[in-house]
């Protein structure tokens, strides 16, 4: 079974340090699960950077079975079986049953430029064809804010990609919850969040049918959990690249009579028609109606979309800003279709993948200049 977690790191700052590459490679396929504090050689001591270094990859025209490996590397057979499951179900590594005795394991294609080609090439065809589900359950509509601005800086992009099976009789959780798992919007130990009610599988849910964006406080009042619990789980969504967070701009009338309402009650009318961009923004109308009933106290966010409507989008964010308010941002699907989502997804996969292609030429030429 292909399984492959990839999480998006720089590239190496060094082209020639083999240990630096192995480490970058490392840490990009998630095949070490950090814990503690960091050690002073930066796990380069650790049993799969050393499968990786002096055998799998500094020998790749050479296989190996597991009691030669735990003998070479001072490792219970069992525990060495787990690493090299791992690393079989990337891609990198193959395994032959040819005669008898214990699986031989080699580097596949005979060298880790082949081996990351391999990789590729089955991440892009795993993440088109089980994308289907997104298909079948997409079912928003419009999706176009009155202002579409660009989303925040996107969360570190991390990803898990694992071939199609089907659910077994028993297991908790449904299709949908086992999808959620498998690409890694369930988080690394998923525990009580795979059944099928979970609180991570209504978030995603809620996103696949909603056209506006969801804030954390929609999102509390219609799934509950804390709020803290809820953003963290929005964001492990986000970090998948399948979700994004953006200003909602369809709140931008709320956001106006808050601002207003604050700052006329705290800095007067003189501060509102100068620093808070009335009189650059708005006409003799608009600001005296404006005015007049925020003197009175009865100014409602009705009034201010009547009184603003023919004011630009652009020109109303700008007076929010000027009135130092702030929009509340939204989380939403990441394209306004599921093939949109689809392309943003890729998009990032394949920058990870094109460093890996670059990691492993240089890693060959540090091998082989060894």
């Amino acid at each position: 079974m292909f399984a492959v977690r990839l999480v998006e790191h720089p590239l190496p700052t060094t082209e020639r340090d083999v240990d630096g590459l192995i480490a970058w490679l490392i840490e990009t396929l998630s095949l070490v699960r950090k814990r503690g504090e960091a050690t002073a050689d930066h796990g380069r001591a650790g049993p799969v950077h050393r499968l990786l270094r002096d055998h799998l990859l500094g020998q790749p025209d050479k296989s190996w079975d597991a009691q030669m490996l735990a003998d070479e590397l001072a490792q219970m057979p069992a525990s060495l079986n787990h690493h090299l499951a791992r690393l079989v179900e990337t891609g990198l590594i193959g395994f032959t049953n040819e005669g008898k005795g214990w699986r031989k394991y080699y580097l596949r294609g005979g060298s880790m430029t082949n081996a990351v080609a391999y990789l590729r090439q089955h991440c892009t065809m795993v993440l088109q064809q089980r994308f289907d589900l997104v298909h079948q359950r997409w079912s928003r509509t419009d999706a176009t804010l009155p202002v579409e601005l660009p989303q925040e800086e996107s969360a570190p992009f991390s990803l898990g990609l694992v071939d199609h099976r089907p659910l077994q009789e028993g297991a908790e959780g449904d299709s949908l919850s086992h999808w959620m798992n498998d690409f890694g919007l369930l988080g690394e130990r998923p525990g009580a969040e795979i059944r099928a009610d979970s609180l991570s599988v209504r978030l995603f849910s809620t996103l696949l049918e909603r056209n506006l964006p969801l804030s954390l406080d929609e999102a509390v009042e219609l799934h509950g959990g804390q709020k803290a619990r809820v953003g963290r789980v929005l964001d492990r969504f986000r970090a998948t690249g399948m979700v994004e967070r953006v200003p909602r701009t369809d709140r931008l009338n709320m956001a106006l009579w808050t601002a207003m309402t604050a700052q006329y009650q705290r800095r007067g009318e003189d501060w509102m028609l100068k620093k808070g961009g009335f009189q650059r923004i708005l006409n003799d109308s608009q600001q005296s109606k404006l005015l007049a009933s925020l003197m009175k106290g009865a100014l409602s966010i009705e009034d201010v979309a009547k009184h603003l409507n023919g004011v630009e989008a652009r020109e109303q964010m700008l007076l929010l800003n000027l009135l130092g308010g702030r929009l509340p941002m939204g989380y939403r699907m990441s394209g306004t279709t599921a093939a949109g989502v689809l392309r943003q997804v890729q998009d990032r996969l394949d920058r990870v993948l094109r460093r890996m292609v670059r990691v492993a030429g240089l890693l060959d030429d540090a091998l082989a200049a060894e």
